[in-house]
């Protein structure tokens, strides 16, 4: 069976996580949720959702805490750092010991400016696990409303993968309203969801750069 990996990014979003949790739990399927710093902060309600999910037994990693610009493009470098550190006391006691960051890629863009050697020497030094992504459908909101075609090209990009590592999104307008289809489809295949990542998805693993990994595509210059 091909193993897949799912992940959401860019929540907690009251009246959209608590739902796609209500699906993931209907098709028994555990996956890594990549929090905002500030949305965890927002709320109670926002908060309990990261708690749900916790609780559940899906991974809470940090996705930065304002999501607003790919760190490689920041004015002020040192500023990714404190988007690391921010979004990861948000996180608190939900996070796993093996520390879980995913980097803002400005639509799912995958190249230098993805980091900085500020961000990088942080994670290396605090032993983060920094995870990228090998599928990205595109379910986020879009004018013309294209993005309900995010299943369909789902499967194209599962077809064209090993692993696939699929970056889904728990926020208004995106695979919410799809998403119970698209695990149906995953049920009915002969897939195997699997909360671990590929490998091919590890950019540092506990601080350490994994041997066959060339940090250099991914660092502003």
């Amino acid at each position: 069976m091909k193993p897949v990996t799912l992940s959401f990014d860019n929540g907690p979003t009251t009246g959209i996580t608590d739902r796609v949790l209500d699906v993931l739990s209907d098709h028994g399927i555990l996956s890594t949720f990549f929090v905002v710093g500030e949305k965890v902060r927002a709320s109670e309600a926002a908060s309990r959702l990261v708690d749900r999910a916790h609780a559940a037994g899906h991974w809470i990693g940090n996705h930065s805490d304002t999501h607003r610009i790919p760190f490689g493009r920041m004015d002020r470098p040192e500023e990714a750092c404190d988007e690391i550190r921010e979004a990861q006391k948000a996180i608190g006691s939900r996070a796993r010991p093996n520390k879980l960051f995913r980097p803002f890629g400005g639509g799912g863009k995958l190249g230098p400016g993805l980091l900085n050697r500020e961000a990088l020497a942080l994670l290396q030094r605090d032993n983060y696990t920094c995870v990228i992504w090998n599928s990205v459908p595109g379910d986020w909101p879009v004018p013309d409303d294209t993005h309900h075609g995010w299943v369909e090209r789902a499967r194209d990009q599962i077809d064209g993968q090993d692993w696939p590592l699929v970056v889904l999104h728990d926020i208004e307008g995106a695979c919410l309203k799809r998403l119970d289809e698209f695990l149906s489809w995953l049920g009915a295949g002969d897939f195997e969801v699997r909360q671990e990542f590929p490998p091919d998805c590890i950019l540092l693993d506990r601080g350490t750069v994994p041997p066959d990994v060339d940090m250099t595509r991914f660092l502003a210059g």
